[in-house]
């Protein structure tokens, strides 16, 4: 998912989408297959996160594995490495 855009824009349009982060924060852990993740992720639709697989499988962030579950790629666990520091900071916001 190339854009002509700014990469940082194109990235925040990305993440930004409700429950792209999510996924990513409940993947960083390891691989999980559909039905645990949907389990994890509340009320997130069963249609609404296979959308946003998809969508981060063709960014390259996500991957499906053989046995039918989803891990991070090496692109997708940088961007979670990267996202440490905002989990971090939400965890200190939450507590103030």
């Amino acid at each position: 998912m190339r854009s002509a855009r700014q990469p940082s824009h194109a990235a925040m349009e990305l993440l930004g989408q409700r429950w792209m982060l999510r996924v990513i924060w409940e993947l960083a852990p390891g691989p999980l297959g559909f039905l645990e993740l949907r389990r994890r992720m509340d009320n997130c639709s069963s249609s609404m996160l296979s959308v946003r697989l998809q969508t981060l499988q063709d960014a390259g962030i996500v991957v499906k594995r053989p046995d039918k579950s989803y891990e991070l790629t090496a692109r997708g666990g940088e961007l979670s490495r990267a996202l440490e520091p905002l989990w971090a900071w939400s965890e200190r916001w939450s507590r103030s």
